[in-house]
């Protein structure tokens, strides 16, 4: 194998020292730290190329090159067959589940190409253009201007019931100017733990970024995109409640956040290592002991700038960034939910009352703990407070049409009143009507009529066909008609009478019997 060469500064100063100051060959290896045979080859090539000192001098580092190791003379034969490199790089990107490897693709070029290059220094020359791709571009964070935020494996809980152990995440924070870090233990990735862990980072900061950078999480992104990521709504609308604006990392390109991909690192050397022996049994356990150490972490003083994060925080990232809202964001999940015909949405399994017009309509609806709101089209048309009693219903009258309104005022107690005010036998009825059904709304239709009747018969009728249709147990509208109809109601002062002439006796039945 070839030595390397000397760097091009190394090689001057030989020529220097041989052409300018005449030392030996062994006086220029001892100062250059190279040995004499390399001292004396490059020489011997100096002199060749017709090269001293003044000369070199003057020349670039490239033109020294080129004259010191000039290219090989082309042979007579044929040269040979460079690979397309850009399609042996797309075809190991695009069959990564298919385990494709070099020597399979050589082995492809081999064929088309019998006189090229041997596996190595096909590997070689790939090797070497692939390198090129690898290029990055150096980020100059502003302070008070950008937080970075991902995910790490965090440390496992222990269950205290069975004892099994319970994986926690570890969510990380960090300012792009200070590398202040916030980190705290959550048991999932999922947005309502994704959206507190923000919430409680820029609590803890006192102060919120302008700019903030995520990873293409489902919390975070709803699709993913290399130029138009899609925003989860929840996490746009935290966005807006504290007017900072989100940029996704590019999907694969972790350097985007490097500052944080740091900082889960850090944060698992410094926090997560000193706490690998300690048994917790709650996430309040152990983000009070994250807590302790994330102190001690923000405060010691780094290597190179003799300067703690949280000094390089106060002097660069705070005074520039942005003062929090006076108030928290509520954490709230969007949904889609379609109107039924009963002008009724589905939302956790309770059924709230939009406007009857909106029925079929798809509907935004914001769940927050308390409150249920529903959009259409970003006017919202509907609020309640949340219930959660399953297979409930919360209703508006107003969200109801006209003829819904009134049957909505017709209660028991208001019906019996109604009811009153024919008389205690009809008012007795009409309870006993209502009682008798499975639900009360079923007997409304048939109370109705029975008060109506009012219209048709004088009002001591009706109380005497309602107490007579009590003494049968006939609890209809129906029966009461009929009585009324018949004329038997009028026979009820007459069997009162009869009835009070006989002696009273168990097995006397009366008159009413035989009717």
């Amino acid at each position: 194998m070839a030595k390397p060469r000397l760097s091009m500064r190394k090689i001057k100063e030989v020529l220097r020292l041989s052409y300018q100051l005449s030392l030996s060959a062994r006086q220029i290896a001892l100062s250059a730290n190279v040995s004499r045979s390399t001292v004396k080859d490059y020489l011997v090539r100096a002199e060749r190329a017709g090269i001293d000192w003044p000369t070199a001098e003057s020349l670039t580092e490239q033109q020294i090159d080129e004259r010191l190791f000039p290219s090989k003379p082309f042979e007579a034969c044929a040269p040979k067959a460079l690979p397309d490199f850009d399609y042996i790089y797309q075809e190991l990107k695009a069959h990564k589940k298919f385990n494709l490897t070099l020597d399979l693709l050589w082995r492809e070029y081999k064929e088309q190409n019998p006189q090229g290059y041997q596996y190595s220094q096909f590997c070689e020359r790939y090797r070497r253009w692939r390198k090129k791709l690898d290029y990055c571009m150096r980020q100059d964070h502003r302070g008070g201007e950008k937080l970075f935020v991902d995910y790490g494996e965090g440390l496992n809980l222990v269950a205290p019931k069975s004892g099994e152990p319970i994986s926690t995440q570890l969510f990380v924070a960090v300012w792009g100017a200070s590398n202040y870090t916030y980190a705290e233990a959550t048991l999932t990735q999922q947005l309502p733990d994704w959206i507190g862990s923000h919430v409680r980072a820029f609590s803890y900061f006192g102060c919120q970024p302008k700019i903030v950078v995520p990873d293409c999480l489902k919390g975070a992104v709803t699709r993913a995109c290399l130029y138009e990521p899609e925003l989860n709504p929840t996490y746009a609308e935290m966005a807006e409640h504290y007017s900072i604006c989100v940029l996704p990392a590019r999907p694969a390109h972790p350097k985007d956040k490097a500052k944080v991909e740091t900082g889960v690192l850090i944060a698992k050397r410094w926090i997560l290592s000193a706490l690998r022996h300690r048994i917790f049994y709650s996430l309040t356990e152990i983000n009070s002991a994250i807590r302790e150490l994330l102190e001690r972490l923000n405060t010691r003083a780094l290597r190179k700038l003799k300067k703690s994060r949280r000094e390089l925080f106060d002097l660069f990232d705070h005074p520039k960034a942005q003062p929090l809202p006076e108030k928290s964001y509520e954490y709230a999940e969007w949904r889609v939910a379609t109107v039924n015909i009963d002008y009724h949405i589905e939302v956790k399994r309770h059924y709230y009352s939009v406007p009857f017009r909106l029925i079929r309509e798809k509907l935004d609806v914001r769940v927050s703990a308390h409150t249920i709101e529903a959009f259409l089209k970003g006017e919202r048309v509907a609020a309640h407070v949340r219930s959660f009693i399953s297979s409930g219903h919360s209703t508006l009258k107003e969200h109801m049409p006209p003829s819904h309104q009134k049957y909505l005022e017709w209660t028991p107690s208001r019906i019996v009143t109604w009811g009153k005010k024919i008389g205690p036998s009809t008012a007795e009825l009409l309870q006993k009507i209502i009682e008798s059904r499975t639900h009360p709304e079923q007997a409304y239709r048939s109370c109705l009529g029975i008060l109506r009747l009012e219209k048709h018969y004088p009002k001591e009728r009706v109380e005497k066909g309602a107490r007579r249709a009590l003494r049968f147990g006939a609890l209809s509208f129906k029966s009461l008609r009929k009585i009324l109809s018949s004329g038997l109601d009028r026979l009820e002062q007459d069997d009162n009478s009869s009835q009070s002439s006989l002696p009273a006796h168990e097995n006397i039945r009366g008159s009413h019997y035989y009717h």
